[in-house]
Formats: C-alpha cells, structure tokens, sequence
C-alpha cells in the first residue's frame, strides 16, 4: 500500500463503536480508533490521517503527527533496545524500530540519533536507518555554491557537525564556521559554502560575499542601533561570540559592515562601541 508511511485525506465510510472505516486505495477500509476520531464526525465527511501499521501489523490510521514521516529525516530518541533492534519515540504510540542491521554504531536507550524513515520492501513495515551514506547516495540532488538551503543538524565530530541538506543531501558545517551554541537535531537557514569535486558539501550558517552580505546586514544593523537609541557596546576588538550572541553574525562579517557605515559617516567606531551619527537639521 502505497500509502504506508504517509498523511492522506480520507472519507467516513462507516461508523462502529470503536471507530470509523475510512476508504483507502482500492477500496480497502482502514480503522481509525475512537480515540482519534474528532467529535462529530459523520458518513462521507474527510479526515486528514496518518497511516502505518499496528503492533499486530494491521494497517491502521492516527491523527497523531509523528516527528517525520516516510522519506524524511529525524533526529529521535531510543526509548529502548531489545534483541531485534532500537525502539525509537516519533510521536506515535507505537515506537519506530532501528535494526540492529540499519544502525551505524550500537544504539543505547536514552540517547538520540539521526535517523531516515522508509518502509522496508521485505516486510512492509515503516522503520528507521542511520545508514545515512547509503541513503543520501541514492539522491539525484544538485547543490550550486551560494544557494540557500535548510539544514537539519546531526552529530558532532572534531571537524565540526554533519548535516542534512533540504532533506536531499548531506554537508559539513565546519567548527569555525560557528559562532554562538547550535544542537543537534535543530534545523537552520544555511548556504552552500563549498562543492567539492569529491561531492562532499560545505556549508555556512552565514551568507557568503561581501556584496550579496553587506548592505542587507548594513541596514539591519542599521535599524538596531536606531532600536538601541543609537548605541551598540561592540567594536572589531570584540569577541566573535559576543557579536554572534548579539547580533547573529560573524566577526569577519560584522567588520566589513560597521567599515562600510563608517565610511559613509553613518556610524563612529569609539572604544565603548559604535555610536550611530546624529543627523544634523
């Protein structure tokens, strides 16, 4: 069923005490139980469902939202590992199993793992792999330098942290491209910094060249200081994480911008900090 694993707007084709039947494909009626069934429901109205299967493997609808569905990635707990694999929390009341075979280390309870949901051919059932590699190598996704993407953050190494691109692709976001406290399973704006020719990506939670950068982050900057009744208590001997923490932005960044203001005499640069110029009239 092609519908396994998915949200699907179905129609009430019979009511029963413990439920509706709502028409699937190929006309097969799928249960969903009464304690999901919104109050008032009637014949031939249509509820959005999510469809996977049971623990005794029948399939079954939920208006319960897992944290993803099949095709996605997700960052999720083990709430416990048993002889057969990892039982992960995805916001269903039945867990979502890892293999043991589709675990790239051995998963512990408690701890949390980017994971890729699919519906195994064999069983078809909806599981979870952290086999990333094989996965993403089976995308046909082009990254251009420079494009705007959404990133989901996955585990820490001594290089910096991996993450999945637009849910099509995989890149590193380097140590030093990281200016304030970031965690895993977050998702952010990004942009591709680097493509290498080996197909590995490089990313950057800032956008890159000076003047796509520079006179967005000048008129913001702009409009804090005017926010901040014309006062900002940081300078270029600031700290990189103090200009990050206040201002979302990188050293290298923020000193091209205040030069910029500086030379058009919108701002001071004074050892307190910068001072917006007071326009005389």
């Amino acid at each position: 069923m092609s519908l396994i694993g998915k949200y699907a707007d179905l129609k009430v084709v019979k009511l029963v005490d413990f439920g509706v039947y709502l028409l699937g494909e190929d006309e097969t009626e799928i249960l969903l139980p009464i304690r999901y069934v919104p109050e008032n429901t009637q014949l031939d109205d249509t509820i959005k469902v999510f469809i996977y299967r049971d623990s005794e493997d029948r399939v079954i609808a939920t208006t319960e939202k897992p944290y993803a569905i099949v095709g996605e990635f997700a960052w999720l707990r083990a709430k416990a590992v048993t002889n057969v694999g990892a039982f992960l929390d995805w916001g269903l009341m039945k867990d979502l199993l890892c293999p043991f075979r589709e675990q790239k280390m051995k998963m512990e309870e408690g701890r949390s793992y980017l994971v890729y949901v699919y519906v195994d051919e064999k069983t078809g059932r909806i599981a979870a792999t952290a086999k990333l590699e094989q996965i993403i190598s089976n995308f046909d996704t082009e990254f251009t330098e420079g494009q705007e993407v959404s990133i989901m953050i996955g585990h820490q190494s001594d290089l910096g942290y991996s993450a999945i691109i637009d849910n099509q692709g995989m890149g590193i976001l380097y140590n030093n491209e990281i200016f304030g406290a970031i965690r895993e399973g977050d998702v952010y704006k990004a942009w591709v910094k680097k493509v290498r020719e080996d197909g590995k990506i490089d990313l950057s939670l800032q956008q890159q060249g000076y003047h796509l950068e520079v006179p967005r982050v000048g008129e913001e900057l702009f409009e804090i200081l005017k926010k901040e009744n014309g006062f900002l208590p940081l300078n270029d001997k600031s700290s990189p994480e103090e200009i990050y923490d206040n201002l979302q932005m990188s050293k290298k960044n923020f000193k091209k911008v205040i030069g910029l203001l500086y030379k058009q005499r919108i701002i001071t640069i004074e050892k307190d900090g910068i001072h917006l110029v007071k326009s005389e009239k």
